[in-house]
C-alpha cells in the first residue's frame, strides 16, 4: 500500500437546536455574552452516539463507491459510549449491517486525530478500508445550569472512510499525539457526574499545547503554515483558535469552522468541520490539510495529511 484515499464523509447532527437565547431559562447569561466569550451561537441537544455514529457512516458510504460489506475495521472516538461495556462501535457495526474489526478510542476531545493514526496504522498493515467517527451525545454530562460548561456542549457525528490503495496519494506526512495526566482536574466527568471545568486554565493549555504541537509537526514536515490549505482544528472555542492561530500564523481563511452551529462536540468536531469543508469543495487532491485536537486528559494531537480523494 503506498498511500490513501478519503472515499466518502458523512455527518450527522441531532433535529433539537438549543440556542443561547433557551439558555437563559436555565442560567444567567445572555447571546451577547456567550458569542463574545466562546463563537457559539448555538448547538444540538438530542438523539445518541450509537445513532449519530449510524447515520454519519450510513452518509459516508452513501458518498463513497464502496458497499458497507466492505469496510473491514471501525475505529469510533467517543468520549460518551453507550455503555461502560462494551464499545459502541461493534453496535455501529451491527447498524450497517456488517461482521468486522470495530472499537472505541477514548482520548476525549483529542480522539479523532487519535484514531486517524490507528487508522492509518491499520491500512499499513494491510486493511484496504477503515471507517472513522467521531460521536458525541456531551448532552448526556452536560449541566444546562452551569454558566461555565452548560454553554460549551452539544451533540453530533461524522465519519470518514480511509481506502488503501496502490495509485492513492495521500498520506501522513508528520504527526505528534501527547497527553499530561497531571492536567487531568482541570476537565473531567465522573462516573454518573456532569463535566467540571477550570476554565481559565484550560483555555491556557490549550493555547500553548496546540502551537506546541502544530510546531511539532510543521518542523517534521518541513513546512510553513502558508503551505498549509486547510486546517481543521477542534472546535472548543473560537477565542482558542484565534489566540493560538497569532501565536502560529495561520489565517482565519485556511480555517475550517462550525463552532458557532454546533459548540464542542468533543471527537466529533473536527470530522463535522471537515465534512463540511469537503462538501463545500475546500480541499483538493494535493492539498496539505492539518488536524488538531486538545482536550481532557490533558490529550493533544496533530496530523498533517497530503489529501487524496476520488
Amino acid at each position: 500500500m503506498s498511500g490513501f484515499r478519503i472515499a466518502g464523509v458523512g455527518a450527522a447532527l441531532p433535529d433539537k437546536i438549543l440556542t443561547n437565547n433557551d439558555l437563559k431559562e436555565f442560567m444567567d447569561t445572555s447571546d451577547e455574552w456567550i458569542k463574545e466569550r466562546t463563537g457559539i451561537s448555538e448547538r444540538r441537544v438530542g438523539s445518541s452516539t450509537l445513532e449519530l455514529a449510524t447515520n454519519a457512516a450510513l452518509q459516508a458510504i452513501e458518498r463513497s463507491h464502496l458497499e458497507a460489506s466492505q469496510i473491514e475495521n471501525i475505529v469510533l472516538a467517543t468520549t460518551t459510549p453507550e455503555q461502560l461495556c462494551p464499545g459502541t462501535a461493534p453496535a455501529v457495526a451491527n447498524n450497517l449491517g456488517i461482521q468486522c474489526g470495530a472499537f472505541d478510542v477514548q482520548a476525549a476531545c483529542a480522539g479523532w486525530v487519535y484514531g486517524l493514526m490507528v487508522a492509518n496504522g491499520l491500512l499499513l498493515q494491510g486493511a484496504k478500508n477503515v471507517l472513522l467517527i467521531g460521536a458525541e451525545a456531551l448532552d448526556k454530562i452536560t449541566d444546562f445550569t452551569d454558566r461555565g460548561t452548560g454553554i460549551l456542549f452539544g451533540n453530533g457525528g461524522a465519519a470518514t472512510i480511509l481506502e488503501a490503495s496502490e495509485d492513492a496519494t495521500g498520506k501522513i506526512l508528520a504527526w505528534d499525539l501527547d497527553s499530561n495526566g497531571a492536567l487531568g482536574s482541570i476537565l473531567y466527568a465522573d462516573h454518573g457526574s456532569n463535566f467540571h471545568m477550570e476554565g481559565r486554565e484550560v483555555f491556557k493549555k490549550a493555547v500553548t499545547v496546540i502551537e506546541s504541537s502544530v510546531n511539532k509537526v510543521l518542523r517534521e514536515a518541513d513546512v510553513k503554515p502558508a503551505d498549509i490549505k486547510l486546517v481543521v482544528p477542534h472546535q472548543a472555542n473560537i477565542r482558542i483558535i484565534e489566540l493560538a492561530w497569532r501565536k502560529l500564523g495561520f489565517t482565519m481563511d485556511q480555517t475550517a469552522t462550525v463552532l458557532e452551529r454546533t459548540g464542542n462536540t468533543s471527537a466529533a468536531s473536527i470530522p463535522i468541520a471537515l465534512e463540511e469543508a469537503v462538501t463545500e469543495g475546500r480541499v483538493e487532491p494535493g492539498d496539505l490539510v492539518l488536524f488538531v485536537g486538545f482536550g481532557a486528559g490533558m490529550t493533544w494531537a496533530s496530523a498533517l495529511i497530503e489529501w487524496d480523494a476520488p
